[in-house]
């Protein structure tokens, strides 16, 4: 490089550190220039001989989203600094130590943390992938910090990503679209997200991208005009009222025009809510509830409101402290218009997020505090961080994403859960305890199943048990990844007490059949019967649905040598063993059951999309080819839901050999005082048994009745039919 060349780089540099103190939306004191001055000096000398792929010096980049951190998401000088380091240890001679000496343990903290995320081997593969962003999350306990400087140095990248290489650009972009975007949602950064989001399209569907984009800017001067003509309405109805505002037009962000054609099917031209229009209004915080809602009556003097899309986030903001008044209302020309009312306060936390919240909240009061609160929301997803990585990101975007739902406790507290959410995520939301004995469930003081939705406003009680606990049906009735993960966890609990006691009944059976119980046998039990691990054979037994039969047909295979010897060709040894000792107990999709009741019926596998195993699908039942099963996000599944939600069957993978199966047992017998209550203690008391329906009759002294079990095994059946027929007056029990 020329020295002409250098000296406009170094004059850049210097302009840039000035900007970078201008635009800061906290106020600096001399103390926070001092370090955001040390830290740039330091950043400067660390990276002096390091240029960017496009050619520039290096420091522009950490400059860059120092700048994003001061002025987009607004956080403090601590921040910034970090900020303008977070690439000093990894690229250069500096290190931790180093930083910690100059700038002290906070910024080193969070220096660190960032240097861990970067350092995470990246890969294509999935699960590696979702197992790095899982470890990227846990440093969440550290700094949260960490985390936003993380997305503002992915909104650089994203920024200035045409230098690369394509299939460097479309990795980088689908990772932001996957776990970012939702990230900066869920921390209401909304600027940063709706940019984050475009640019993570303009990578993936750049045709798609530019076709909108050009469409929106064809379209915009239209729009102009619609806002001005929606203005000049109300103009003078707000200013009669003597307040202080601005209407503005906001166009819907590339990407969420593209979710909405895609989500409907329809074209560009049919999203009819590609702009917004929002109110922002002057008040002070005493009288800004109340000038909201006086607001909204002008608007809707005017306009009809659509009453399905009142959004009150003013009475109750949501959980990231986005608070602002939303209607939909219909416009000049028949076009439904989303009015947004927010006063300046208002605005501000939504384009800021929780730097904006707690600056106006209390001076006094840092934003770690509010940082420290959002941190515990999500504690929950973090929780469980044994679950299977892919899953683990799977339910974290779940409740990223999610929309909020506000409902009471039966004192009257109001409790914040996903959209979606059951009385069953309002249990555990309430504590851990609560939620693995919960028994049933009132909303609005009506007893409603497990799988109720829950709507805003609802008041929920929950009624619990010591002796309820959790079984897999569960997992179909709960929603957030708190009630999910700790359902789970108590179920494989609960499968490992029973693995416990088929251990020691396996060891019983295998004495009476004079085989040994050892390793080798129990590498042979775990091939015989296609099993992946020990523990799936133990509980198997445990369960009764390998029986005596079943050994004793072991034992005979394995007296025969030569049955013995094709068994072990055809099991291929090593791929069984290789899993073997795994401490869970899996599960092996082979068998599809349909409707709440689970039945099973035929059906065919559709084509266009071939679901396999352990997918999420439907049934469809078809005129003439019976029912017909596609996975959830077939191509054809919006069509079949929208026109032929009638002929819908809900449709999921179970496990055959861990499957319960229903029986109906008749009895009939002398009636007598307390014969009922004797027969459902009888059936109760049996640990693996569940009562689905019960009907009994008396005529003239004799009594029948039908009852609906859910049992694991045919022993199990048997067993209870006996004991049945021992009650006295009981005459005859028999299996329908």
């Amino acid at each position: 490089m020329t020295e002409a060349a250098i000296e406009k780089e170094n004059k850049e540099i210097a302009q840039q550190y000035k900007e970078l103190l201008r635009i800061s939306y906290q106020t600096l004191t001399d103390e926070d220039k001092k370090l955001i001055r040390s830290a740039f000096d330091t950043a400067v000398d660390a990276h002096k001989d390091q240029r960017r792929k496009s050619g520039e010096a290096y420091i522009f980049h950490p400059i860059a989203v120092a700048k994003i951190v001061a002025s987009e998401i607004g956080l403090d000088a601590t921040s910034i600094a970090a900020a303008l380091l977070h690439d000093v240890v990894e690229d250069t001679s500096y290190t931790l130590d180093d930083l910690e000496r100059m700038f002290g343990e906070t910024v080193a903290k969070i220096v660190d943390g960032l240097t861990k995320i970067s350092s995470l081997k990246k890969d294509k593969d999935v699960s590696l992938q979702a197992e790095n962003f899982r470890k990227m999350l846990l440093t969440l306990n550290d700094d949260i910090r960490v985390i936003i400087i993380k997305i503002a140095d992915r909104l650089h990248n994203m920024q200035t990503m045409d230098a690369m290489r394509r299939d460097k650009q479309l990795k980088i972009a689908s990772e932001t679209l996957y776990i970012y975007a939702p990230l900066a949602h869920r921390i209401g950064l909304y600027n940063v997200k709706t940019e984050l989001e475009d640019l993570g399209l303009k990578y993936t569907e750049p045709e798609v991208y530019q076709d909108i984009l050009t469409k929106i800017k064809e379209s915009k001067e239209e729009q102009d005009a619609y806002i001005n003509e929606f203005s000049k309405i109300i103009q003078d109805s707000l200013d009669k009222e003597n307040l202080n505002y601005e209407i503005k037009g906001r166009p819907k962000s590339i990407f969420s025009i593209r979710r909405k054609m895609n989500a409907q099917n329809i074209s560009f031209d049919e999203v009819y809510d590609k702009f917004a229009i929002r109110i922002i209004y002057k008040s002070d915080q005493a009288n800004e509830k109340f000038l909201a809602w006086k607001i909204y009556s002008v608007v809707t003097d005017h306009f009809r409101p659509n009453p399905t899309r009142l959004r009150d986030w003013i009475s109750s903001p949501k959980s990231t402290g986005y608070e602002a008044l939303h209607i939909t209302v219909m416009g000049p020309k028949g076009r439904w218009v989303e009015v947004q009312i927010r006063s300046e306060r208002m605005h501000e936390i939504a384009e800021k997020g929780y730097a904006a919240h707690y600056k106006y909240k209390n001076a006094d009061e840092k934003e770690e505090q509010g940082i420290e609160e959002w941190l515990n929301r999500l504690q929950e997803v973090l929780e469980n961080p044994t679950v299977n990585a892919v899953d683990f990101v799977e339910q974290f975007k779940l409740n990223l994403y999610s929309k909020e739902i506000f409902v009471f406790t039966p004192q009257g507290d109001l409790k914040s859960l996903p959209k979606g959410s059951t009385p069953l995520d309002f249990a555990f939301s309430i504590h851990t305890e609560i939620g693995t004995h919960t028994r049933g469930a009132r909303v609005n003081n009506k007893l409603v199943p497990l799988s109720h939705v829950l709507k805003s406003g609802d008041q929920v009680e929950i009624i619990t048990s010591d002796s309820a606990k959790p079984n897999i049906n569960w997992l179909d009735y709960a929603n957030t990844a708190r009630a999910r993960a700790k359902i789970k966890s108590s179920l494989k609990d609960e499968k490992k007490q029973i693995a416990e006691e088929g251990k020691a009944v396996l060891t019983r059976k295998l004495r009476a059949q004079k085989i040994p119980f050892s390793e080798k046998t129990v590498n042979e039990l775990v091939a015989h019967f296609h099993l992946k691990t020990s523990l799936d054979l133990f509980y198997r037994v445990g369960i009764g649905k390998i029986d005596n039969q079943a050994l004793k047909e072991f034992a005979a295979s394995r007296s025969n040598a030569l049955v013995s010897y094709i068994k072990r060709k055809i099991s291929k040894k090593p791929e069984v063993n290789h899993d073997l000792n795994k401490d869970e107990i899996t599960a092996n999709y082979d068998q599809l059951v349909f409707g709440k009741e689970e039945d099973e019926l035929g059906y065919k596998l559709a084509n266009c999309c071939n679901p396999i195993p352990g997918d999420d699908v439907f049934g469809f039942v078809t005129v003439n080819e019976g029912i017909k099963v596609h996975k959830i996000d077939c191509p054809n599944a919006i069509q079949l839901q929208s026109n032929y939600a009638y002929r819908i069957i809900q449709a999921k993978w179970v496990d055959s050999s861990q499957q319960d199966f229903k029986a109906v047992i008749k009895l009939n017998g002398i009636d007598n005082i307390g014969l009922v209550s004797d027969v459902t203690r009888e059936i109760s008391s049996n640990m693996h048994v569940n009562m689905k329906n019960i009907n009994f009759e008396s005529d003239d002294g004799i009594f029948s009745g039908r009852i609906t079990v859910v049992v694991k095994n045919n022993d199990i059946l048997t067993k209870i039919i006996n004991r049945l027929k021992k009650i006295n007056g009981i005459d005859k029990v028999t299996r329908e």
